[in-house]
């Protein structure tokens, strides 16, 4: 991704991260970037939204029950990762 890209992704994240009014999440573009090549390449392609989504999905569930979300992030992620790794 080129300079122009990654700041397009990060306007766009930030755009959409207020209108859902996420602006307190801290998003590390770059891991969830690695999480959807990792699962792209270890099942096909589609994988890759389809595990962030769940990986996102999960961890907010998590905060969403007392979780720290920095914690919940972290522990989705490295969840989906193994299982990816597992493939």
């Amino acid at each position: 991704m080129n300079d122009d890209e990654r700041t397009a992704l990060a306007d766009w994240a930030s755009r959409l991260a207020e209108a859902l009014e996420l602006q307190e999440l801290e998003l590390d573009i770059d891991r969830v970037l690695e999480l959807a090549g990792d699962a792209a390449r270890a099942v096909v392609r589609p994988a890759a939204p389809v595990t962030t989504f769940l990986a996102g999905y999960a961890a907010g569930r998590s905060a969403g029950n007392g979780s720290d979300p920095a914690v919940a992030v972290s522990e989705a992620i490295a969840t989906a990762t193994r299982l990816a790794a597992a493939e």
